[in-house]
Parts: structure tokens; sequence; C-alpha cells
């Protein structure tokens, strides 16, 4: 049986959001570099189109975290399952998420990618979800907030399918 997926945010509006933000963080970090971490599997997407609208120096690495186990909540502890391959030490560090909703794994991993020593570290998110928040948790760059509702597309899955939907949508039940 086929799920029915409608729209909530059109590509065009994906893309022109990615192209501000692009703008937003090459002027903020002007005459700096910029060492994006992108967390996989969901922010690939984000993060590789984020990155080409950047006009200052863009190094990228990746990691894989896990909170939530064989449950579907958060437990709220963070397992790596894949650490990043370069260090942080002295780096403008922006990670970048698909999505952020209870904010508790961003609020355990920060503090971990702190003790790495950076010059500092933002937060990019295509979108929040603020009715889910469990945690506050300062996001520097924001694509959409958007409502409590099951999105895919853009990276963001059901069961690994729907992540190369070039739009955000909204799975109908």
């Amino acid at each position: 049986m086929e799920d029915k997926i409608s729209v909530l945010l059109s590509e065009e509006q994906v893309d022109e959001r990615i192209a501000q933000l692009g703008q937003e963080i090459s002027k903020d970090y002007e005459g700096k570099e910029i060492h994006l971490i992108c967390i996989l599997k969901g922010g690939v997407f984000f993060a590789c189109e984020l990155a080409k609208r950047i006009s200052v120096p863009v190094s990228l690495d990746f990691m894989s975290v896990s909170s939530y186990g064989n449950s579907k909540e958060s437990s709220g502890i963070v397992k790596i399952v894949k650490d990043l391959d370069e260090g942080l030490e002295n780096k403008h560090v922006l990670i970048v998420e698909d999505i952020i909703d209870s904010g508790k794994t961003l609020n355990h991993l920060i503090p971990m990618l702190y003790a790495r020593k950076p010059k500092d570290i933002k937060l990019c998110s295509l979108l929040s979800k603020p009715d889910r928040r469990e945690v506050e948790v300062k996001i520097d760059y924001l694509g959409f907030e958007i409502p409590d509702a099951f999105v895919v597309g853009y990276g963001l899955d059901y069961a690994q399918k729907y992540r190369n939907l070039p739009y955000i949508g909204v799975i109908e039940s």
C-alpha cells in the first residue's frame, strides 16, 4: 500500500531558504573557514545543498549518532555510531541537522564536541518542531519551524523511504 504524502514545503521554498541560510552563514563567517559536521543520515541532503551556497572556505565531516536504541522515544543518551574523521581543535564548527524535535540528542552532543576544543560551535537545522522540545537548544540558523507532524523528504525518512523527495512532505494517516 502506497503512503499518501502531502507537500508541506515545496522544493522551491526549501531551495530558496537554503540559499538565504548560505548567505547568512557566509556573512557571519566572512574571513574565516567553517567546519561543517553533518549529522547522518538525514542531514546529508541539507548539508550538501547548504555547503554549495556558502561562499567562505568549508571543510566537511560526518557523524552518526543515536539516542533511540530500539525504542521510538529518545533515551537522551547519545551513542556515537560513526565518529568524526578529523579533530575539531581551533575550528569554527557548524553542526548541520535535518530536524530538531526533543532537543535531547543535541543537548548531549554539543558538550561532547566542545570537549574537543573548537573555537566555537553553532547549530544549523533545516527544520524545527518546537512543540516537541523537551530540552532547549539554541538554533543559530533555522530553515523552517514546522508543526508536530511526521515529515519526510530532503533526507527525512519513514522506514528508510522517501529521503530522496525534493520537498518536505507530511505522511497522511
